[in-house]
């Protein structure tokens, strides 16, 4: 049985929120191990509103950002899949919820133990990598 997770994706405006997709994730979803591939992965690029160069990881706003982690993550059938915002209940022992601040363009990750509903993390992804190293 694997540690399954759900990775929300949500941007925040100045007069409330939008969940883009819900990706599932099958197996190792605890925080030593997709937490941290997620965290450096969100930790090599930056958040753009255009693209202008290709010399750098960017992520052009929120549904880019979150069509490259599922490219980045998913390899063949099985193991991830992309559910409709809002989806819950899925046997997820963790839940990521990745915001972006579409007025600061400032990209944060939330870590949820899924059955006590408490935040583990909240912070950016470099943030979570040194988290994710101390609680070892």
């Amino acid at each position: 049985m694997g540690t399954r997770s759900l990775t929300r994706f949500i941007e925040k405006y100045e007069d409330g929120t939008k969940e883009v997709v819900t990706m599932y994730k099958q197996y190792d979803g605890y925080p030593s191990g997709f937490g941290v591939e997620l965290s450096e992965f969100l930790s090599k690029g930056k958040v753009v509103n255009g693209i202008s160069s290709y010399d750098d990881v960017v992520f052009n706003g929120m549904g880019c950002l979150a069509a490259q982690v599922v490219s980045e993550f998913k390899s063949g059938p099985g193991g991830i899949y992309l559910e409709a915002p809002g989806t819950k209940d899925v046997g997820e022992e963790y839940v990521y919820e990745i915001t972006l601040d579409s007025t600061t363009n400032e990209l944060t990750i939330r870590c949820i133990e899924a059955w006590t509903g408490k935040t583990l993390f909240e912070g950016t992804p470099k943030d979570m990598l040194e988290f994710c190293a101390v609680s070892e």
